[in-house]
This record gives structure tokens, C-alpha cells and sequence, in this order.
């Protein structure tokens, strides 16, 4: 459909509105629950020494639990819930409890605020690369709409990047009189993306960002991505992943029995049905083999098209699982499918050289996936202004990538200009980290990291002693093999 000559004018406009406005940081209004009450907080925390204290006299904020650290008893480790709106701009309506945890060192420490992007996976003291290397505090933040952090109302419409990064600046505003060092956000693939977007919101929240492979896409079935699908690795690899889909695809009957075996136990296909289960995994095969696999080492490890049929199976099994499309497997996900639907984007997938055989061509993408029947009507704008402000405004930002990772394709680009870096770690996937860089890159990360910060950040200890000399065990950004990010 044409635009009208009117209505194109005014689309301008609006687009120009929107740059103006959000591009400078302009994020949702303050609630009252974080103005009202600083000035009572900030008296409580120098009258109080200990942070337990200091912790229950922030409004809003409930103690759920203190666990010890073991090993190390001067560390505390505290589950909180604080309290938020379900809408920052109507503060007065529904609230939920976002769940949290805090490893505490000291007030005098940095703090680290680390988004998941999803759920907190573990109650267990944990270090990010960041907090290790600045023996930080670190404040892990579970994302609104998944597991605990859930508005009862579950208004999906509530679900987009300003709601989420308006509760992350009332938590560092909350948390901010107890721990007045220098302040870092970070996280890893989703949550690394969180973490861009709460800077793009509110710059001046916090001194710095460390942002692992987190992208940046234009559409929910980007093409950018099944081009670069094309051109990883080498031609015979390429192909070799090629041939196993297109051999499981014609075997399918022969694949058959150890999809019933899922069944049998259990798993259920009721949202997507088994065979579009079974065809969605074949065709991200390729994807999932380099966003997690090791390189161009693994393609040895492809089986040949004869291979039997439970060979090839196992290599699906292996690669991406049949059951990570199951209701199961996708239900606790519904949330990261619903932003990617309307807001965040997601990758296309190489088909070309399947469309014979697929039944269900060109859909796999995140609007088919859970909440099935929610409204997912595609933002086309924001993702783009975030993009603007990155190369244009963004400040301190270090940005790393895995050279063979899909999700690169999409990588941000930063202004060096204004302090800012972006790193690809030579034949690294979805899990790289500034611990993977070259000597030189990884020295000049560091220094910059200590500049922003203002705090000297400690070396890495050696491969072999690394885990050894962790008072509490460095996890990877990436937590855990999932769906798409």
C-alpha cells in the first residue's frame, strides 16, 4: 500500500519527535516510591553499618533470604523482591515483585548490576567477568516477565524495553545511597541487549557498560542472519551441515520412532505440533551449530547423509534439541518470543536450499511462537533509534562478539570517539568473553575498564588456576544453551 504524500510528511515528524525525545535518554518518569523516600533511606544507611539493615529500610525492598558464601564468610549474599510498577507511568495502578540477588563486598566496592535478560537461573553466590575483574559488588536482575518477576495481570502490552529499563533505573536509584562507587551494568546475549537499552533510556545511570553478544536486529526474521549463514566457516563445512538437514528432512519417516520416544515421556507438542517441531529444529540446525559450537573443529563431527538414522538424530539432539520446541520448552521462554515479535526482532534461517521438503517454509519466526493469540504487532522504530544512539551518543560502552557467532552479524556498532569499544574474539561463538581476546586487545579492554570505572582491576589468573583462585566461581555471560539468544 502507498502512503499518502500527507501521511509521509507526517510520519516524519514523528520520526523526528521520537529521535529527539528518546535518543537524549529520556526514560520513563520517576514513582514517587524512589523520591518520596531517598532522603529518609540515605539517614537509615549512614545511621545503620550493616547492609542487612541498610537493605530492609529501603522502601519496597524485602529480604527473602541471606545465604552464606562458602568459602569466603566476609562475603554476604542476600534473595531480594523489590517492589515495582507493572506501568511506570501509571505508578499508582498494578505492582509485581521483581526478584533479585546481591553479592555484597563492601560499600566502599563498585557495584555491577547484571541483567539475565531472563530469569535468574541460580540462587547461588556467582561472579560476572566484570565483577571479578573490579572485586565488585554484583547485583544480578531477573527481567520483568519471567518466573517470579511476573505482573499477575501478565499484560503482555507492559512488556517492552522503556518499562524494563525504568525498573532497573529505580533499583540503582534505590540501591544507589548504600554503594556511591562507580556503578557498571553488563550481561550476555539478551541480557546484554537489557543492558544497552536501560543505558539508552537513562546515560547517566551508571559509569559504564559491558555488553556480550548482544545484537542487534531490524526485523523478526532479519536477513542479515541467513546471510551470514552463508558465509561462515568454509564451504565444505556449509555444506556438510546442508546435507544432514536435507537428509533428515527425507528421512523424516525413518526419524520417526525417536520422536515418538519423546512423547512417550512426556513431552508434549500441543502449541507448535510435532512435525513443525521437528522441521522449526532442522532448520535452525545450522545456526545453533555456530552460535554454540566450537568452529570449524566441529564440523568433523557432522554425520554423513547415509548416516543411520540414529546417528543423524543424535546429531540433532546434539545441535538443537527437538524437545527445546516442545510446550516445555517453550512456555517459560513465552516472554523473550513475545519481545522478539514485537520489538526486539530475530534472525531468518538459510531455506533456500530446503524448500522442497519443508512443509513449513518461512515459518519459523518469534510471532508464531508463545503467547500464542497475543497481539504482536511489530515495532519498526525502536530498535533502529537505539541503533542511532549507539553510533552517534553512546558513552563508555565495551561491546564483545564471537567472530562465528550468527548473532554478531547483527552487532552494534559504538563511536570511539566517545569512549567506546567493540571487540570480536577471533573463532568465538555465543559464550566469547574478554578473557578470549588477544593479549594486546585484552590489556587495552582492561585498562579502559579500570579508566571508566575508576577502580584498578585485578589480572586474570591463569587457565589452570582460575577456578582456584575465585572467591566465588566466574560464570559465563551466556548462561545456559536456549532458544535463539
Amino acid at each position: 500500500m502507498r502512503l499518502s504524500e500527507r501521511g509521509v510528511a507526517r510520519g516524519a515528524v514523528l520520526f523526528l519527535c521520537a529521535c529527539l525525545l528518546q535518543a537524549c535518554g529520556e526514560g520513563l518518569p520517576e514513582t514517587t516510591a524512589v523520591t518520596s523516600t531517598r532522603s529518609a533511606l540515605e539517614a537509615k544507611a549512614l545511621a545503620s553499618g550493616d547492609i542487612l539493615a541498610q537493605l530492609q529500610a529501603i522502601p519496597g525492598m524485602t529480604v527473602l533470604a541471606e545465604k552464606p558464601v562458602p568459602g569466603n564468610p566476609s562475603l554476604r549474599y542476600f534473595v531480594l523482591d523489590y517492589d515495582q510498577p507493572a506501568d511506570h507511568r501509571h505508578p499508582e495502578g498494578e505492582h509485581f515483585q521483581q526478584r533479585m540477588t546481591l553479592l555484597h563486598r563492601s560499600a566502599e566496592a563498585p557495584m555491577v548490576l547484571a541483567s539475565t535478560g531472563y530469569d535468574l537461573y541460580s540462587y547461588q553466590p556467582v561472579n560476572t567477568e566484570p565483577s571479578y575483574l573490579l572485586t565488585a559488588n554484583l547485583l544480578y536482575v531477573e527481567h520483568r516477565f519471567f518466573a517470579t518477576s511476573t505482573p499477575a495481570s501478565s499484560n503482555w502490552k507492559l512488556l517492552d524495553i522503556k518499562q524494563a529499563a525504568a525498573d532497573h533505573h529505580r533499583i540503582i536509584q534505590a540501591l544507589k545511597p548504600l554503594y556511591p562507587a562507580s556503578w557498571l551494568t553488563t550481561g550476555g546475549s539478551k541480557g546484554g541487549m537489557t543492558s544497552i537499552y536501560h543505558r539508552y533510556f537513562y546515560p547517566n545511570d551508571v559509569d559504564a557498560t559491558v555488553a556480550y553478544v548482544a545484537p542487534n536486529s531490524y526485523l523478526d526474521g532479519d536477513p542479515r542472519y541467513s546471510l551470514f549463514l552463508n558465509k561462515v566457516g568454509t564451504a565444505e563445512c556449509r555444506e556438510k551441515l546442508r546435507q544432514v538437514q536435507r537428509a533428515l528432512l527425507q528421512r523424516h519417516a525413518e526419524i520417526q520412532p525417536f520422536l515418538d520416544e519423546l512423547t512417550a515421556y512426556g513431552i508434549t507438542f500441543n502449541g507448535l505440533g510435532l512435525d513443525k517441531a521437528y522441521e522449526f529444529a532442522v532448520t535452525e540446525a545450522p545456526f545453533t551449530f555456530w552460535q554454540y559450537g566450537y568452529g570449524v573443529d566441529a564440523c568433523a563431527d557432522i554425520p554423513a547423509a547415509n548416516a543411520p538414522a540414529a546417528a543423524l538424530f543424535q546429531f540433532l539432539e546434539d545441535t538443537n534439541a527437538v524437545d527445546l520446541y516442545s510446550d516445555e520448552g517453550l512456555e517459560p521462554y513465552a516472554a523473550y518470543y513475545y519481545q522478539s515479535a514485537t520489538q526486539l526482532g530475530g534472525p531468518s534461517y538459510s531455506e533456500a536450499h530446503l524448500f522442497p521438503l519443508l512443509r513449513y517454509p518461512l515459518q519459523d519466526r518469534s510471532r508464531n511462537f508463545p503467547p500464542y493469540g497475543a497481539d504482536k504487532d511489530y515495532d519498526f522504530l525502536s530498535m533502529h533509534l537505539v541503533e542511532l544512539w549507539m553510533k552517534k551518543s553512546a558513552q563508555h560502552m565495551m561491546l564483545i562478539y564471537g567472530e562465528n557467532d550468527p548473532w554478531s552479524s547483527g552487532a552494534f556498532e559504538v563511536n570511539p570517539a566517545n569512549e567506546s569499544a567493540r571487540y570480536f574474539v577471533a573463532g568465538g561463538n555465543h559464550g566469547s568473553s574478554l578473557y578470549d581476546l588477544p593479549a594486546a586487545e585484552q590489556s587495552a579492554a582492561l585498562q579502559q575498564l579500570s579508566d571508566w570505572m575508576g577502580a584498578p582491576v585485578r589480572p586474570y589468573p591463569s587457565a589452570a588456576a582460575r577456578s582456584a583462585a575465585e572467591d566465588v566461581p566466574v560464570v559465563n555471560p551466556v548462561l545456559e544453551r536456549r532458544h535463539r539468544l
